[in-house]
């Protein structure tokens, strides 16, 4: 009796885990067939430009928001406790930093995940179950080469040139408020900035932007690719591609953070 109901808490223990890595064995093949052919032609340069319009030139709006507020609470909030000690001239690089290595990839790739991640899978999605995808099968076209190539290869290009943007913009945004709310000296403000800008601060933020482009054009593309059920199923790949993006995206946002600057 009592080995018949440790026979039957490890089946209920093990149906999780063996379903966990079977799913993970599956998103594996994905990636690296992904990655396959986005290094091997032919390439659909029209599909291409489109994902990049639809990426990069409308996510502008959202990217740009999100980094030009993200600098000025920086620069509020770092004067509020810079003068508690006398060192409101650090303002400037404690905003440049913040907004390069960290809030301009991190809070842009957030934004364009919850944008195009979502549209993404949707609209992969409703190819998947509707059997449009099986049609391009059909007519021998390559699914991934029509549908998921274009949309990682935009991500890889786009997202380094939103986060350079967001990077102008948040840097902006904080001389705003310097400026025109804490009363700091327009050049010296900007001086401060430039002496303090590294190269590494500009490459941190450009390989996290590249990775999170990766992250959410996979995600988007494999919950849609593989979406099943209907307008339900279409749903539920949708709001997993943007909660998983995301939760990449900060584990990442970690891991190359360690690589770049631990000692």
């Amino acid at each position: 009796m009592i080995l018949i109901k440790i026979q039957k808490f490890l089946r209920r223990q093990g149906k999780p885990l063996v379903a966990f890595i079977s799913r993970l064995g599956e998103f594996s093949l994905f990636v690296a067939q992904a990655i396959y052919n986005c290094l091997t032609p032919p390439f659909y340069f029209r599909n291409l430009g489109r994902q990049i319009a639809d990426i990069g030139f409308y996510s502008l709006p959202v990217v740009g928001l999100t980094t030009i507020f993200a600098g000025m609470v920086i620069a509020l909030q770092s004067y509020s406790g810079f003068a508690r000690f006398g060192a409101e001239s650090a303002v400037a690089s404690v905003v440049l930093i913040s907004v390069t290595r960290e809030l301009a990839p991190v809070l842009s790739a957030l934004m364009v995940a919850g944008r195009i991640g979502a549209a993404m899978a949707a609209e992969i999605g409703t190819m998947r179950v509707t059997e449009q995808i099986d049609a391009l099968t059909t007519l021998s076209t390559n699914p991934f080469k029509y549908l998921v190539t274009p949309r990682i290869l935009a991500g890889l290009i786009v997202m380094p040139l939103l986060v350079l943007i967001g990077d102008v913009i948040g840097i902006f945004g904080g001389y705003v408020v310097g400026v025109y709310k804490l009363g700091f000296n327009p050049a010296n403000y900007v001086n401060a900035t430039l002496q303090d800008l590294q190269p590494i601060d500009i490459t941190t933020g450009l390989v996290k932007a590249a990775v999170f482009g990766f992250i959410i054009s996979i995600m988007g593309c494999y919950n849609g690719y593989k979406s099943k059920g209907g307008a339900q199923g279409v749903g539920t790949a949708t709001t997993n591609a943007v909660v998983s993006a995301s939760i990449l995206i900060l584990i990442f946002n970690y891991i190359i953070t360690e690589l770049f600057f631990s000692k």
